[in-house]
Order: structure tokens, then C-alpha cells, then sequence
């Protein structure tokens, strides 16, 4: 078995447009982005106007509760087949350097194919390709919906692998000079600009699938992350677009009776980022209870004498002394209208705080119905949300990019809304394509 499959990696077949298309009306953002904007959407639809574009080859998730989101679907294959017939696009086999300014830093990353059958999003699953939160069940059939019929993919999802010495493009980037550019644009409503490098030459193709199987050498990732030899590896996390690649699965599993495993749907195209990339910024996601009720009390009876509490009197010092690396105790903070709490968990059961929090507060949840929870994004409005009267909030520390990889191996996926990764108008654009059918 080659490399490449052992690892579950495609050198993919792509299909970009041809050197007629406005590549600024072609790439639009992925469509789980501004779904409370319309108005986004709208401002795309009138920039794209009648020209070739991947907004014709998607539904934004804004519209997915819309009367006429099924005619919406139809259009969108109808286009997909159009384009393929019309000659919009021409094909190229090989990887893709991607370059994005992501504010004021340069996002690098690979356009490969995974193969699905080294991916599962259950919870504990031990492939090599895992999701890094829990995946909503209930989000898949509308997706499923628009992939089912679709004879092409574009992808939005961005996929982590762990590679801290920034081996795996080492080769490609020592050259990338001498590499073909593919495109060489400005993205549409500020979201910066992008350069595609192909990576068609064997060698390049093969230094890169190695330095990805190097990651998970046995012995060396044993050390990496200290755990048994032996142990299952992981080699890619997901970043952005969970539930695209969860879409992608199911409706793989359905296809795969009847078409057999050598099939394009067995595959789905991706980007992978290197976690270690200097433009990713992971920013925690806090709670705020609404009617809160005995949370609080109830919160400190339940870890006992297993949680120390002290009392901060700023939100600056409560987030320096929550962000403060205490291991292997855990810290979270709790602000109300009494003011701000340090709360240090001495036995810690998970590998990060969220999770042992959100452990609580989910049974908590169901049998306090009047409390309502939301996920709130900033020190600011947290505090403002916080301590409004009647409500509480849990102030939690970021994870890190050394932390996020060792703690999916040892606890599995994480707890929902437990990381954000950049910001909306920093999101993947769709761009490159590929058949399916």
C-alpha cells in the first residue's frame, strides 16, 4: 500500500476555472458564515451578478429555513452541471499551496483529498482523521440534502494537522518561486488576498505525503504525546466546516453499497493548516446562564472539596489569573452581580477546563429549563452579559495549539463551542472544485 494511502490522503484531481473567469466574482465564503447577515449574502449576490461563480454552486446556511431553499438546491446542481458542460472549468491533478493574509499574517496551507474511510465523527472514535467537537446529528439532513445530488465539491473545510517544526511543506516552500501560480486575487468584501501554487511534481507530491506520515511515526508520536506506543494514531483534527466533512461521510456510507470503493465520493477535498501556523488564533468560547438560579451554589457543591474559590475584584485580574498555567490543577472564572470569582479545580477529570464544566452543566441544563445558556465570543461582552441581574457567566481559558491534539487523543472530541478559530471574514472561500459523481 502507497503512503499516501496508508495515511488516507488523495493526491486530488481539481477543477479550476479557465483564465476567462473573474476569479474576484468566482470565490465566494463558506456558507455557514453571516447566517444573522443576510444582507452579506445579498451584497454577494449583487457582486457576483450573472458571472460564473461558486455562489451558484452553494446555499448559504442563511437561506436554509427558506420556503424556496429546495428550488435553491436544484439550481445549484443545475449549475454545477452547466459549468462542467460549458467548459467553465479545467482540470489539474496535484496539490494546491494556498497563501491567505489573515490580518496582518499569512495562512499557508495544502488542498488534498481525505479519504472517508479513515474519518468517523462518533464520539471515541480512533481514526486517523477525527472531529475535535461533538457533531449535532440534526444539522446533517438539510446538508445531505444539498451534497446527495451535487456532481461537484468546493471545499470550506479546513483541516488541522499537528507539525510544530513545520516539516511537512518545508520542501515545497524552500521553492515555491519556481512553482507555477494558479491564481492571484483579491477576495471579495475585505477578506484579503489569495495565491495558489500547484504542486504537481512527483518529488514535491512525495516530500510531502512523507513529512505527513512522519507525524505519526509510532515511537515519535508516542513520545510527542505521552501515551503507550501503539496507541491509535491521529493524524488530522478538524478546524472549520465539521459538519461539511461529517455530510461528506454520510452520504458516502449511503453511496458505498451500490457504487463500490473505488468511487470520487469516497474522498472529500479539504485544506489542511498546519495548527502551528502563525495566522490561526484560537480564542475561547464562555458561557452566560440566563435565570441562573442556584448554578453558582450548586456548581461549588458539586466539585467540593475538589474546587478552590477566590475572589478577584477586576475582570483584568480575573483574566490574568484564569489564563495563568497552574497545572495540573484548572482554573475557570464565575462573574455575576457579586463580582468575579477564581475557580481552581485541584482534580481535574478532563484535559481542559471547558470539559469539566460543560460535564456539569449539560445535566444541570435539562433539569433547570427556565435557565437559558448562550456562547459568548470576548472579555467584554462577557462581563456585561455576566453581570446582568439574574445571570451568571463562566469565563474560560483558550486553548492552545500545544494542548488541542493531546487533548482530543485522551478525551476525544470536545465539548460544543469549545474553541473559535479566527474570525468570519477570515473564513475558507470556495474556490477549488472537484467531481464527485
Amino acid at each position: 500500500m502507497k503512503t499516501a494511502e496508508k495515511i488516507g490522503v488523495q493526491v486530488p484531481d481539481l477543477l479550476l476555472p479557465n483564465n476567462t473567469i473573474d476569479m474576484h466574482k468566482w470565490a465566494v465564503i463558506a456558507c455557514d458564515q453571516f447566517t444573522s447577515q443576510p444582507e452579506y449574502w445579498e451584497r454577494v449576490r449583487e457582486t457576483v451578478g450573472n458571472a460564473p461563480s461558486t455562489f451558484k454552486l452553494i446555499l448559504p446556511e442563511a437561506w436554509l429555513e427558506k420556503p424556496e431553499a429546495p428550488e435553491l438546491i436544484k439550481a445549484s446542481h443545475q449549475a454545477m452541471r452547466d459549468y462542467v458542460a460549458e467548459g467553465v472549468f479545467k482540470p489539474y491533478k496535484g496539490f494546491m499551496l494556498v497563501e491567505r493574509t489573515v490580518g496582518d499574517a499569512i495562512q499557508t496551507g495544502l488542498i488534498a483529498a481525505l479519504d472517508l474511510e479513515t474519518y468517523d465523527y462518533t464520539p471515541g472514535s480512533k481514526t486517523l482523521i477525527r472531529a475535535s467537537e461533538g457533531t449535532v446529528l440534526d444539522r446533517l439532513p438539510p446538508r445531505m440534502a444539498v451534497r446527495r445530488e451535487a456532481l461537484i465539491e468546493s471545499p470550506h473545510i479546513l483541516v488541522l494537522y499537528d507539525d510544530p517544526q513545520m516539516t511537512v511543506l518545508k520542501d515545497v516552500l524552500a521553492i515555491k518561486n519556481e512553482i507555477p501560480v494558479a491564481y492571484d486575487f483579491d477576495l471579495m468584501e475585505g477578506s484579503g488576498h489569495i495565491t495558489g501554487h500547484f504542486i504537481d511534481k512527483p518529488e514535491l507530491i512525495d516530500s510531502v505525503v512523507e513529512g505527513l506520515a512522519a507525524l505519526i511515526e509510532p515511537a515519535s508520536y508516542a513520545q510527542k504525546y505521552g501515551i503507550p506506543e501503539g496507541t491509535p494514531p491521529m493524524l488530522f483534527a478538524m478546524g472549520d466546516g465539521n459538519h461539511s466533512l461529517a455530510t461528506a461521510k454520510a452520504i458516502w456510507e449511503e453511496l458505498k453499497p451500490e457504487v463500490g470503493m473505488d468511487h470520487p465520493a469516497r474522498y472529500a477535498l479539504v485544506e489542511l493548516v498546519n495548527i502551528h501556523d502563525v495566522s490561526l488564533q484560537f480564542e475561547a468560547i464562555h458561557r452566560v446562564m440566563f435565570n441562573a438560579g442556584t448554578l453558582k451554589q450548586d456548581l461549588v457543591e458539586h466539585f467540593g472539596k475538589d474546587i478552590q474559590l477566590s475572589v478577584v475584584h477586576t475582570m483584568d485580574e480575573l483574566v490574568a489569573e484564569v489564563t495563568k498555567d497552574v497545572s495540573p490543577h484548572q482554573r475557570f472564572g464565575i462573574i455575576d452581580t457579586g463580582g468575579f470569582t477564581v475557580a481552581e479545580l485541584t482534580k481535574p477529570v478532563h484535559n481542559l477546563p471547558v470539559g469539566n464544566v460543560q460535564e456539569y452543566l449539560d445535566p444541570w441544563l435539562k433539569t433547570h429549563p427556565e435557565t437559558q445558556i448562550d456562547y459568548v465570543h470576548g472579555d467584554d461582552i462577557t462581563r456585561e452579559l455576566s453581570q446582568q441581574p439574574g445571570n451568571l457567566g463562566i469565563y474560560l481559558p483558550s486553548i492552545t495549539k500545544d494542548t488541542l491534539f493531546k487533548s482530543i487523543i485522551l478525551d476525544g472530541d470536545f465539548p460544543r463551542k469549545t474553541f473559535s478559530m479566527n474570525h468570519a471574514h477570515d473564513k475558507r472561500f470556495y474556490l477549488e472544485c472537484r467531481k464527485i459523481r
